[in-house]
């Protein structure tokens, strides 16, 4: 049985005096991690959080984020990634669903206060007990969480109470339905994940990454922290992905491998001081989250001239990558392909009906693997949709096969699009644009986008009576919903286009996008 702490702990005590995270002028060995959030495991619970509750969290990456997320996952409790960018109705709606006993935030961040926001929240969410604040401030300060010594025998027992297949962390997704899907992911689905991952890298002690993909995500908690952990390598963690910090990073930090999502990578070559940058050191560069374009991939090759570029796929159901391109792999194939499936992964391009198709012929990416997520939380009906009952995994995704095992992403079953790297659900949105008073209908689609690689399109009917400013709609959604989910395009239309049984005809939108001067 392996779970999260005993890797932590695994960590502290084969490299105890090794530095496993560096924040800014800090750096924080693994010990001392593992000391640390014994401390905050024990603040936890003499707040009364046991095995099984939830524990929210809203914060930058940062080494208190991981101290609470270890802590957590000591006492068997299961933390809710939340984001700083999150607005009002998604806390609500996560929280809400998610069940939380308590939430660990920052007071603020960009100019949204938190702690109002929560305590407005309060008497909608009656099983919401504490609020614990990142720092010395607030009701609960999580300062003092950890500022007494560690209940040794009380921490023992809840340790030993924990079990692999126990839920460690909830990370919701919009869903097509525009309900936020909690998919719930447990001590062993996450560690196999990062695991599987880290043996295909050949991560090491003597390799350092920077952390810019966020803590409350797969990409950041599994693909880069975890992956890290399991082989005693080192993190470097920013609280959000700025470029110019990215390549100072290559100046002082001596990365060996990069990773990050196709917008990333963009904003981060285009910046003129990467130009001066020496990435001789740098290994592996691995991009995810959304296909990347043969010139980019290009240009990494040309701007990292000793790493190998890889593809990295992954869900928040499969609680990290699943799929990634081979070493030795030609730049044709990688541009091509997302990959092969890591160890321990299996797959099937299947038609409708679940059966196997041939190699070459499209269909739909399952995947049979022990990282795949125990469900969504609190939705029977929407688990047994994604998984099977013999535990093949639907992705949603059209794929292929050629005979080398190499897959081929095809497009998409469902609507939702990457921008950014940020799994972005039109019906959520959707949703918030009709609760305008002026809007009647919206439907959106994902359109290209040279830097952000798809970016949100909006075809919105008002009523008779509408008047409306440029940018209301947007100014309305901002409040509502986080920023990289704001419509960057808005099209008023006199109608949409429908099918025969009423429903937005989406396919005939996307023919029209596609057409010169669509968005004119």
């Amino acid at each position: 049985m392996q779970r999260i702490h005993d890797v932590l702990h695994g960590a502290a005590t084969t490299a105890a005096d090794a530095v496993g995270w560096i924040a800014d002028d800090r750096k924080i060995r693994f010990a001392e991690m593992d000391a640390w959030s014994d401390r905050v495991a024990s603040g936890l619970l003499r707040l009364g959080i046991r095995r099984g509750d939830r524990v929210a969290v809203n914060g930058p990456n940062t080494p208190e984020w991981l101290a609470v997320y270890f802590a957590a996952a000591k006492i068997g409790a299961v933390v809710v990634g939340l984001s700083v960018r999150y607005r009002e109705t998604e806390f609500a709606r996560i929280l809400g669903d998610s069940g939380s006993r308590a939430v660990v935030t920052v007071p603020s961040s960009e100019g949204i206060d938190f702690l109002q926001m929560l305590a407005g929240l309060r008497n909608r969410l009656p099983q919401l007990e504490a609020v614990v604040t990142f720092g010395a401030d607030g009701d609960h300060p999580l300062d003092e969480l950890w500022s007494t010594s560690a209940d040794t025998v009380a921490l023992a027992e809840a340790k030993d109470a924990v079990r692999e297949d126990d839920p460690v962390m909830i990370i919701y997704t919009s869903g097509t339905t525009g309900r936020p899907k909690g998919a719930v992911q447990t001590h062993r689905g996450q560690l196999a994940a990062a695991t599987a991952q880290a043996e295909h890298m050949r991560l090491g002690p003597g390799d350092t990454l920077p952390v810019a993909v966020p803590l409350n995500h797969v990409s950041g908690i599994t693909c880069c922290v975890l992956a890290a952990l399991v082989t005693c390598a080192r993190t470097v963690l920013l609280p959000t992905f700025q470029p110019a910090a990215v390549a100072d990073l290559f100046h002082s930090a001596d990365l060996t491998i990069w990773v990050g999502v196709p917008t990333m990578h963009i904003l981060l070559l285009d910046r003129s001081r990467f130009t001066t940058v020496d990435t001789a050191a740098v290994r592996l560069v691995v991009t995810g989250g959304a296909n990347a374009e043969p010139a980019l991939l290009e240009r990494l090759t040309r701007f990292f001239p000793n790493a190998t570029v890889m593809n990295l796929y992954g869900l928040s159901e499969s609680s990290g990558a699943v799929v990634m391109t081979p070493w030795g792999s030609d730049m044709e194939s990688t541009v091509r392909a997302i990959g092969r499936p890591l160890p321990n992964v299996q797959i099937k391009i299947a038609d409708a009906d679940g059966t196997e198709v041939a190699i070459g012929e499209a269909g739909e990416l399952l995947l049979r693997t022990p990282s795949v997520m125990a469900g969504y939380h609190n939705m029977p009906a929407e688990t047994a949709d994604a998984i099977g009952s013999d535990g093949w995994l639907r992705t949603g995704d059209i794929a292929w096969t050629d005979n080398d095992g190499l897959i081929t992403l095809h497009g998409r079953a469902k609507d939702m699009f990457v921008q950014g790297g940020y799994n972005i659900y039109p019906i959520e949105v959707e949703n918030i644009l009709a609760e305008h008073p002026q809007v009647l209908m919206a439907a959106g689609i994902g359109v290209p986008d040279p830097v952000l690689g798809e970016i949100g399109r909006y075809y919105v009917v008002l009523t008779p009576d509408a008047r409306l400013a440029e940018g209301d709609l947007e100014r309305f959604c901002a409040d509502r919903i986080a920023d990289y989910k704001v419509p960057k395009e808005i099209i008023i239309m006199p109608n949409l286009p429908l099918t025969p049984s009423g429903k937005v005809h989406k396919a005939i939108l996307r023919n029209e996008s596609a057409q010169p001067g669509a968005a004119s």
